[in-house]
């Protein structure tokens, strides 16, 4: 069930490893929560950090080797996570090869410390559509169905898996589910490379992120909001923030604005539920759907394997 990162991610590792799966989801992925991604590596609002850290490592593998593949949409950049004041080693640094403390020439002005890696960036837009062709290649299929319980699928499948998002609120009644509100401008791309993320900024949380043709601007974490129409006031918030770490951003074309609700929770739901018809859960993943993606999917891909036997 679902039609995002998590979902298309899990149902290709079942797939792929000769397990006949479908997707019934009642959006397809460009209305999905994951199309409006600035789509980073980097887990944010996602817990337990132990299994954040497992799940992380194995996603940056293959999201690395998956920047070898043109049409996936993947890049490889470097950029910077800056602070007003110094702090200890990221605590997901065990999980990015080469992490460095920032050279001064690299921090803007006011900033103490920061930290320099490499990670993935994601094109939202390319990748979805690659996930979802791959998935196809490899058999499957997609019925755009919406659900009022897992018991619907009865009859239809020997295991259900459940990748609804914050469709799991009320799918299996998790009122542990909220939003966490993003808001972010789409903009073009006047040069930049390099992705730059404050999250300690007083003003709200901010971030540049780079891709091919255009910068992604962010952004908010207005947790428990379901508003989805971009606020014009947020919206200036963000090309402030952002062109005060970056002046080449200042009078760049403005392509859209955007808002999505990330599935927050307590702690990510990875776990298998017995009855008459089984039941994987995989859902409430923060800011951190695309960072976990491939490490929960192949989680996932084993507890299927056990319950099918």
């Amino acid at each position: 069930m679902g039609c995002g990162v998590i979902g298309l991610t899990t149902a290709i590792s079942l797939r792929e490893a000769g397990i006949d799966a479908g997707i019934v989801t009642a959006e397809l992925p460009p209305a999905t929560t994951s199309s409006v991604a600035a789509a980073l590596w980097y887990p944010y609002k996602a817990y337990p950090e132990d299994r954040v850290l497992s799940w992380g490592r194995r996603t940056f593998a293959v999201l690395e080797e998956l920047s070898g593949t043109p049409e996936s949409g993947v890049l490889m950049r470097e950029g910077v996570e800056i602070w007003h004041e110094q702090v200890p080693d990221p605590w997901w640094a065990t999980a990015v090869p080469g992490v460095r403390r920032c050279r001064e020439d690299e921090l803007p002005q006011g900033y103490r410390d920061g930290h320099a890696f490499v990670a993935p960036v994601i094109e939202m837009p390319i990748y979805l559509g690659y996930l979802m062709d791959r998935f196809i290649d490899a058999g499957g299929s997609v019925e755009i169905r919406s659900l009022s319980s897992l018991d619907e699928a009865a009859g239809e499948a020997r295991v259900v898996v459940n990748c609804a998002g914050l469709g799991a609120r009320d799918l299996v009644g998790d009122t542990s589910m909220e939003p966490i509100r993003g808001q972010i401008v789409r903009v073009s791309n006047p040069g930049l490379e390099r992705f730059v993320l404050d999250e300690e900024n007083p003003d709200g949380v901010t971030y540049i992120i780079p891709r091919s043709l255009d910068c992604i601007l962010g952004g908010t974490a207005d947790d428990g909001e379901w508003d989805l129409e971009p606020n014009p006031d947020t919206a200036s918030g963000i090309l402030r923030r952002c062109t005060g770490l970056e002046p080449r951003l200042r009078g760049v074309e403005v392509l859209e604005h955007r808002v999505g609700l990330r599935p927050g929770r307590p702690e990510i739901r990875l776990e298998r539920e017995d009855g008459d018809l089984p039941r994987i859960h995989n859902y409430g993943h923060g800011g951190s759907g695309i960072t976990l993606s491939w490490g929960c999917a192949d989680e996932t891909l084993g507890l299927v394997r056990e319950t099918l036997g």
